[in-house]
């Protein structure tokens, strides 16, 4: 069975990219076909993997902002010759689903989301990208549509779908009417450990990008007077950090082994957004410490209330804070929250995925599907 893998972009390490390490780790000697990749900033099996960009990195050694490049990037997903693979293993949130391949190959997308900035996020986007303009803002629907458009047509070139969450199963159905398997992605229990210190701080690890909603926890904080580390990096640094008061601490980008012991030592993990799925969480429970959650997305599928963490339902200062003075009050069981975030071991993770690519494969190869188009 020969496998390829796709994947929407490689700037830098992030959720996406530990489920396609993974991928990696299962099928070893799989090449791996990408708009663009900044491999200096790429670690484990992706950093030395066999890495096959497309005509959009033009040479270049790093891509410093991929997401000028994406009007582009459906044409140079489409670009790539697959004829050769059995099995084409795509990850992802944007254009990674819409390669081509042919009826003999089976596609099987890993789906992080459906194109947030094409469907329900779309004005959220379109309105920040837009400065305020009232001609951007009308371009930027006229593209929007375009997008939304090839993005529904590309879904029908994946002959079957995994959802990354019951959240995303849902977007899933509602924008492409597909149905999908759910399989969570995948924590590595094994670099996070639970501490016996406790030290006196808040904890978030995020890309500083405005659907984040970092921007909420800094107001609570800078109410509060509680103290926050953020660590990440992102479009939104600037403009948080001349918002946080002095007892928000930013600290960027940081390595595996600085943010495991932050998430190890800290009162709480705070997660504002809402997330399609969310990891950081899930890392902060392996870490034995509860979570203040936004009760929206796939936090609701992570956190057990009362038990792993809390909710709070609107995301406001008001809202936030309320939840966390509850928090405060609470008693919570590490090696209870550590063995809830262990179900989602990386271990399980790729131990599902294999079993499900392979009973697909034999159904594919067995003409099934065939026998579904007929109506048979």
């Amino acid at each position: 069975m020969k496998t390829a893998l796709i994947h929407d972009w490689l700037p830098f390490m992030g959720g996406a990219e530990r489920v396609l390490t993974n991928f990696l780790e299962l099928y070893p000697n799989s090449p791996v076909y990408t708009t663009i990749c900044n491999r200096e900033r790429l670690d484990g099996p992706l950093k030395d993997a066999d890495i096959r960009v497309s005509s959009l990195q033009k040479g270049k050694k790093n891509i410093e902002n991929h997401r000028k490049l994406f009007p582009f990037m459906p044409t140079a997903m489409e670009n790539f010759d697959l004829n050769e693979y059995d099995v084409v293993l795509s990850s992802s949130s944007s254009v990674a689903k819409g390669v081509i391949t042919n009826p003999n190959t089976m596609h099987m997308c890993y789906c992080h989301s459906p194109m947030r900035y094409g469907w329900e996020f779309s004005y959220e986007y379109a309105s920040k990208m837009a400065g305020g303009s009232k001609i951007k803002n009308k371009v930027l629907g006229y593209f929007l549509s375009g997008m939304r458009l090839w993005d529904n047509v590309s879904a029908d070139r994946v002959d079957y779908f995994i959802a990354n969450s019951e959240n995303v199963a849902r977007r899933i159905w509602k924008h492409y009417r597909r149905e999908s398997v759910v399989i969570h992605p995948p924590v590595r229990c094994g670099l996070f450990k639970p501490s016996e210190v406790d030290e006196d701080y808040f904890l978030i690890l995020s890309r500083l990008q405005e659907y984040k909603r970092i921007d909420v926890a800094i107001e609570a904080f800078n109410k509060s007077g509680l103290p926050l580390v953020i660590i990440g990096d992102g479009p939104d640094r600037d403009k948080l950090e001349k918002m946080a008061n002095s007892n928000v601490k930013f600290l960027g980008r940081q390595p595996d082994e600085v943010i495991k012991d932050y998430y190890a030592k800290c009162r709480g993990f705070i997660f504002p957004g809402e997330e399609d799925f969310g990891i950081t969480p899930l890392e902060a429970q392996a870490s034995g410490r509860p979570v203040v959650a936004y009760a929206k997305g796939g936090a609701l599928e992570t956190v057990i209330a009362d038990v792993t963490g809390v909710f709070f339902e609107e995301q406001t200062e008001e809202s936030l804070n309320k939840a966390i003075k509850r928090f405060e009050t609470m008693n919570f069981d590490k090696n209870e929250i550590r063995k809830h975030a262990e179900k989602f071991d990386e271990s399980i993770f790729k131990s599902k995925i294999d079993t499900y690519v392979n009973k697909c494969y034999m159904e594919f190869k067995e003409e099934k599907h065939w026998e579904v188009i007929r109506g048979e």
